[in-house]
């Protein structure tokens, strides 16, 4: 979250200054691009995924385990970009996305006096299918600012959750997640293709836990996703 805020900052700053450079009227780069119905691009980016723990009592119960955090990963991610128009401001967006992303689990154990930190990773391979809505600033000259908002349905296409661990103790996650998503971006035209930095955060709303008998799990009431990603379009 806070690489997020840091993005953040440096989007607002340079906004004001883009405006002040934009002030004075200059030739429109791709003039009627915005009157498309459809039109299509690609997406490519990074991401940090990450989980939100809820535990349970058997946390508070287990004089063993003393803590349990998670840690995030940084990835990539690849997508494809569907954009119907609705209106002078709004659009329709569906951008089915490659993501490759990895997350830890660190847990503190004490045993006689001696602490000991266990961590499991888990790596997944997502294939997001979200739909989002797009609202549209005006067009100054040759860059705008837009919001967004939406939901996405995401399919682990390396989910451990059916396969025998052998012992290992793995931490496994269920294949199926729904996520709700927000985020803002800028618009920039220009000669020959539409450039666009855009970021957003997550929250998953389904718990994504697959429970065994391990202490791994057994002290995690539910699981869900959390995380952001930094996209840049050319469409």
């Amino acid at each position: 979250m806070n690489y997020f805020i840091k993005y953040l900052l440096v989007a607002l700053l340079t906004i004001p200054s883009l405006a002040n450079a934009q002030r004075h009227k200059k030739p429109q780069n791709l003039a009627r691009y915005d009157f498309k119905k459809i039109h299509f691009g690609f997406s490519l980016g990074i991401n940090a995924l990450n989980f939100n723990i809820n535990k349970n009592d058997y946390f508070l119960d287990n004089d063993s385990l003393l803590s349990m955090l998670s840690q995030d990963q940084k990835g990539f991610n690849l997508g494809i970009v569907s954009n119907l128009r609705l209106g002078k401001y709004t659009d329709l967006r569906f951008i089915p996305t490659l993501v490759f992303g990895e997350r830890i689990l660190n847990y503190q154990f004490t045993d006689q006096n001696n602490n000991s930190l266990k961590s499991k990773r888990i790596e997944s391979t997502l294939i997001d299918f979200p739909i989002s809505l797009k609202y549209k600033s005006e067009r100054y000259n040759n860059f705008r600012t837009y919001v967004m908002c939406g939901v996405k349905y995401s399919l682990d296409i390396a989910s451990q959750s059916t396969i025998d661990d052998e012992g290992q103790e793995l931490v496994k996650l269920n294949n199926h997640d729904i996520m709700i998503e927000g985020g803002f971006g800028i618009d920039f035209y220009l000669q020959y293709f539409k450039f666009s930095p855009q970021i957003k955060i997550s929250h998953g709303i389904i718990n994504i836990l697959s429970k065994d008998k391990t202490v791994y799990t057994q002290t995690i009431n539910n699981l869900k996703t959390s995380g952001w990603m930094l996209s840049f379009t050319f469409e």
